[in-house]
């Protein structure tokens, strides 16, 4: 573990003139796409929206990756290059930047510590506390880990309308759960939904509201679910790390608890790079346009928790950490598990 972090060393740290290129490619592209959509509409015709839906929620989750790599001010040199740049993406990912920074940096900083789960990561029981837990506890657990609700409705549901909001953060199923007070939040959260009202009501005045919608709305409902589906792979998987403080180490479970989310050039490419998890967590500070770069000339980094598209299906249904043979398991099979049990 300290040779592959040893070796990430080499990479982290920003350069300008890439990060400059990535960025106004990326921007390009984006505003380049919602003006063909602007003008297909102003002219009345919907198919150029149609067509350009998908692919511009895919330059939103590049857009993203971009203003992920700026909270770990990595992306580049200087910190207010980053949180100037982090800031302005905010408007168009609809993710306030400081909120979300600071979450984000709280996950890395425990991923895969069952005593220090918190804000910014999706929330794991052991087999334990889920037994541990009332009936009603247990119902709101089995209904938060369904895939529908933890794929398909709560990823739009956290990123364009919890978001919106500064709540307190605290966590339904885990004491002592590590959340962000909202009076530590209430800035960076309001301070996007007003340049977000300021943003996008200004567009409406100009193209109509209608107009507006049908150009940001979707791509934006299609970043959401890319993105969820990312971070629940990331960390979702049946060999996934997870220890107790103890026995926690911030190296093993960088490397062991995420995954090589290994994507076809093109997915990899809206992607920024993202599902180079492993080298991501163990060097936060390598941006993610010098992840491959990092991957390339390791062979152990190649070989290390690989998981392609079709493998990656398989934890959809993952839910739980059994303890006592250190992998996630479905509600099945704890079910099955159980009812071995009671039969010996």
């Amino acid at each position: 573990m300290k040779s592959l972090a040893q070796h990430c060393s080499h990479y982290k740290g920003g350069d300008t003139a890439r990060a400059l290129f990535q960025l106004i490619t990326t921007c390009s592209l984006f505003l380049i796409s919602c003006a063909v959509m602007w003008l297909g509409l102003h002219n009345g015709v919907i198919w150029p929206a149609l067509l350009l839906w998908l692919p511009t929620g895919g330059l939103l989750v590049r857009m993203f990756i971009i203003q992920h790599d700026c909270g770990h001010l990595s992306y580049f040199k200087t910190r207010k290059a980053n949180d100037w740049v982090g800031r302005a993406l905010s408007i168009f990912t609809v993710t306030p930047y400081g909120f979300w920074r600071d979450a984000h940096n709280m996950h890395h900083s425990a991923s895969g510590n069952l005593d220090g789960r918190g804000i910014g990561s999706i929330d794991t029981l052991t087999v334990t506390e889920y037994e541990a837990l009332p009936p009603m506890r247990r119902l709101a657990y089995r209904l938060y880990r369904n895939p529908v609700v933890a794929l398909l409705i709560g990823p739009p549901l956290h990123i364009m309308i919890l978001q919106r909001l500064p709540l307190k953060n605290a966590g339904m199923f885990v004491d002592g759960y590590k959340s962000i007070p909202a009076h530590k939040s209430w800035r960076s959260i309001i301070g996007l939904d007003i340049a977000m009202l300021l943003f996008y009501g200004g567009l409406a005045l100009l193209m109509g509201g209608m107009t507006v919608a049908m150009i940001f709305i979707a791509p934006i409902m299609i970043a959401t679910w890319a993105g969820g589906w990312l971070f629940f792979i990331q960390h979702q998987f049946e060999d996934a790390y997870w220890a107790g403080r103890k026995d926690w180490n911030f190296q093993e479970a960088a490397v062991m608890g995420s995954s090589y989310y290994k994507l076809h050039p093109i997915l990899q490419w809206f992607t920024g790079n993202i599902g180079l998890h492993h080298i991501h967590h163990l060097c936060s500070l390598i941006p993610n346009y010098k992840l491959q770069e990092c991957l390339e000339t390791n062979d152990h980094l190649k070989n290390l928790n690989v998981m392609t598209i079709r493998q990656s299906l398989k934890s959809i249904p993952l839910a739980l950490w059994d303890e006592s043979r250190k992998v996630m398991i479905s509600f099945r099979q704890y079910r099955q598990r159980h009812t071995a049990s009671a039969a010996e």
